[in-house]
């Protein structure tokens, strides 16, 4: 049987395992490790504030994300969320489209609230199950937002067309608006109607740059050292290839054409 792996493909592997691990013993040792900024999470202690001094609610829409990697993230930022609101004493309304999540959800919330010491501000009736039709969904956001006029709005899951009718309305009211999905078809709506957007990568690493739990720290540092390495990796081979179709004879140019680029077996 045939393998389709190049020796360099395994570098690359046990390289990226590598530079995880080492980071994630590095952060667990309490070195302080580099995380670049992120706008749109940095501005959500804005966005509480605000509800805060405007006496406002704050919204914070689930889109149609369903219970998965994408529902679980956006929980963790929900988390939070939460417990910024919790600090400052102000009321977070959550709209889900799934009633797993909404079950999730309702948990997260409820132990944001006694892990910030307030209990007492936990309401299951801000956690709303409204809809799992797109449209229908839309709607009765679009309807809690004319009826609750949240000062701020959060915006993190998986959106589609529904994306523009949502954040229009929410615009509409005056809110502050964050957005975050890793449906990138739907990123220059929020951008053209949001105040901070989370783009690409920036979503699946907000848990780990909002919590500054060690090992989720240590694998976000560490994937970004596996990336500079494929990238040094492709300048490498885009090099060595070039050198090699101007037909420079080199044995160690041809040594490296073959890790590069041949394939191991037949």
């Amino acid at each position: 049987m045939a393998s389709h792996a190049t020796i360099s493909v395994y570098i690359i592997e046990t390289a990226l395992i590598f530079f995880i691990l080492l980071k994630i013993i590095q952060a667990r040792q309490g070195k302080e490790l580099y995380i670049r900024r992120i706008s749109g999470l940095n501005a959500i202690d804005e966005a509480v504030g605000r509800c805060t001094e405007m006496g406002k609610p704050l919204l914070y829409c689930f889109g149609m994300t369903g219970f998965g990697i994408t529902g679980l993230q956006s929980l963790a930022i929900m988390s939070h969320v939460t417990k910024r609101s919790a600090v400052y004493g102000s009321r977070i309304i959550c709209a889900y489209s799934d009633s797993l999540l909404l079950a999730a959800g309702d948990e997260v919330t409820r132990e944001a609230y006694e892990e910030s010491g307030v209990p007492e501000l936990y309401d299951p009736e801000n956690s709303k199950y409204l809809s799992d039709n797109q449209f229908a969904y839309t709607s009765a956001v679009v309807g809690l937002t004319h009826r609750e006029k949240p000062a701020s709005v959060i915006y993190m899951g998986f959106f589609a067309g529904e994306a523009l009718i949502l954040t229009e309305n929410g615009q509409q009211q005056g809110a502050i608006q964050i957005a975050g999905t890793p449906e990138t078809i739907q990123v220059p709506f929020f951008l053209a109607s949001c105040d901070y957007t989370i783009i690409g990568d920036e979503y699946y690493a907000a848990a780990a740059y909002l919590s500054r739990e060690p090992t989720m720290l240590g694998s976000l540092a560490g994937q970004d050292l596996g990336k500079a390495t494929l990238i040094l990796y492709i300048l490498a081979g885009t090099l060595v290839f070039t050198l090699t179709a101007l037909g420079i004879d080199n044995s160690f140019l041809e040594f490296c054409t073959r890790i590069l680029f041949y394939y191991n077996g037949d």
